[in-house]
């Protein structure tokens, strides 16, 4: 491993875009190497990022041999195929959430990468960022008790409905779960460390056949439950408490949060505000960088085995609902 961590991203979107972002923020690491299917976007791309390297194919960077490891940003469908090209490669990966579209991709995913002893993670930035770690403290010393209610939601109004749009594009697999609903369901996962033994949920189906809006109770045992709403078609207020026998929780934007108030019941609230540099994205790379440096194959804040049971869920979820996207079928 050299001084920096030499990133490749494949996918040149949105995403990605702030995943660049964050790597100026991330010490020891750099967009080296850049690659997308149009060669202008890539070199675009790779002139404001300051890239080395500009590709305009995916097979290209992952033979890149100064590449040390690849982002992956394309949409949805595409990161079971490109996961497998970068570890067929001998490529460790940071695959985008959502990891894959559904348990059974993921599973064949995780597999060869514990086989070939390749460092692989799901994207799941927001487990990665200093509040985070404060709240992991918090649940570990039982600061509000036994935790018996994990309320979460996270939704926002496309204003219209654009058939082929990612959100909206089933071949895709569009829809609110996969992109703002798997949040909750990590958050949920995080605080009690396991899934959820039932689930009753709903959902809305739009003209496209996508969820645009869903609501869901987990119940983990007779005393711990999860509430948890996800859209894409309508604003929510974007908040997370978690409500335990002595006090409860509480976050706004939690999903890329700078603020944590915990109520203890009979005390005054105390806000927690620790320091963030960058966008957030900084904080995820600094983690893939900690793993390669010690030589681990998964990282222990965002393991594999959780990003498994996660996707079941989703796809006990959707099972309920009747969703099946049309690369299921």
């Amino acid at each position: 491993m050299t001084d920096k961590i030499r990133w490749g991203l494949i996918g040149l979107g949105g995403i990605s875009r702030k995943f660049a972002m964050g790597l100026q923020a991330a010490p020891n690491a750099e967009c080296y190497a850049v690659a997308s299917r149009s060669g202008s976007r890539a070199a675009a791309f790779g002139a404001e990022f300051g890239a080395a390297k500009c590709y305009d194919s995916y097979a290209a960077l992952v033979d890149d041999v100064d590449v040390d490891v690849v982002y992956i940003g394309t949409p949805h469908t595409f990161h079971k195929p490109h996961t497998l090209l970068c570890l067929h490669h001998g490529k460790p990966a940071l695959c985008e959430k959502p990891f894959a579209v559904n348990r059974g991709e993921a599973e064949e995913m995780v597999a060869l990468a514990r086989r070939k002893k390749l460092f692989l993670m799901d994207a799941m930035w927001t487990r990665c960022l200093p509040l985070m770690v404060t709240l992991r403290e918090l649940l570990a010393e039982k600061a509000i008790g036994d935790v018996m209610l994990v309320q979460v939601d996270f939704g926002f109004r496309m204003a219209q409905v654009l058939p082929e749009h990612r959100l909206f594009n089933p071949r895709l697999a569009g829809g609110a779960l996969l992109d703002v609903g798997i949040y909750c369901l990590y958050l949920a996962s995080m605080v009690y460390g396991r899934q959820p033994a039932e689930i009753v949920s709903q959902r809305r189906l739009g003209s496209t056949g996508v969820d645009e809006l869903s609501a869901s109770v987990f119940k983990y045992s007779d005393d711990e439950m999860a509430v948890i709403t996800a859209a894409i078609r309508l604003n929510t207020p974007h908040e997370a408490r978690i409500i335990g026998t002595k006090g409860i929780i509480s976050m706004t934007d939690w999903w890329h949060p700078r603020e944590m108030i915990l109520r203890i019941d009979g005390r005054a609230a105390e806000t927690f505000r620790p320091e963030v540099v960058g966008n957030g994205f900084n904080y995820e790379a600094m983690e893939v960088g900690r793993c390669l440096r010690a030589g681990l194959i998964e990282s222990d804040v965002v393991p594999l085995d959780e990003t498994l049971a996660v996707m079941d869920t989703m796809d006990r979820m959707r099972q309920q609902w009747g969703l099946r996207y049309p690369t299921e079928l």
